[in-house]
């Protein structure tokens, strides 16, 4: 840090996926002039939201205990299983409503340039829930990039031989798309017009 914490502030919040520096610069200068109790709120939230959040035990998705409140829904039908990529697809589609399921979130996608392949693919984990918990159908939610169509057919391909049900997202999310920039009706579509994979 310098001697300038205006800068500073502008300069950590720029670098946050979708800010660029005005509207860093416009932040920063509303917390300036805003309420300072607001100010100190937000900086104690964002301070400890590593300390108090952590990854669901069952699905993957972040939470504040060791069970999300999506898994520990009684009401969700428990034996649809929803796989996305990153916990803000589950925020996607629980915004757009359109699935009562349950999620399996991966928090990679295949990428062998990346270092993720077949043998670093977190694979074991889904086939055990699909086991234990009696899933009949796996929807595929990964996103439509090359490494989220790879990521699609892998799963497909491993679930098969256990005789789930397994659907992709019709149409409606756009190629190279991500589900957290999807608006609900598009993405309700997508879940109702599901195929085989």
């Amino acid at each position: 840090m310098s001697d300038d914490p205006i800068r500073d502030t502008m300069r950590l919040l720029a670098r946050l996926p979708g800010l660029g520096e005005k509207s860093a610069r416009r932040i920063t200068y509303s917390l300036v002039a805003g309420d300072p109790a607001f100010a100190r709120a937000l900086g104690e939230a964002i301070g400890t939201l590593v300390d108090r959040v952590r990854k669901c035990t069952r699905c993957g998705t972040f939470t504040s205990a060791d069970e999300c409140a999506l898994c520990r829904d009684p009401y969700r039908t428990a034996d649809v299983l929803c796989i996305v990529a990153r916990a803000w697809d589950v925020d996607a589609i629980e915004r757009a409503g359109a699935f009562r399921g349950r999620y399996h979130v991966l928090n990679t996608l295949l990428d062998p340039l990346g270092g993720v392949g077949p043998g670093e693919f977190p694979m074991a984990r889904v086939l055990d829930r699909v086991r234990t918990e009696g899933i009949s159908e796996a929807i595929l939610a990964t996103p439509s990039t090359v490494e989220g169509e790879a990521t699609a057919l892998y799963l497909a391909e491993s679930l098969r031989p256990l005789g789930v049900r397994t659907t992709r997202l019709a149409s409606g999310i756009p190629h190279g798309g991500d589900l957290e920039f999807a608006d609900p009706i598009t993405l309700g579509r997508a879940f109702e017009g599901r195929r085989n994979v």
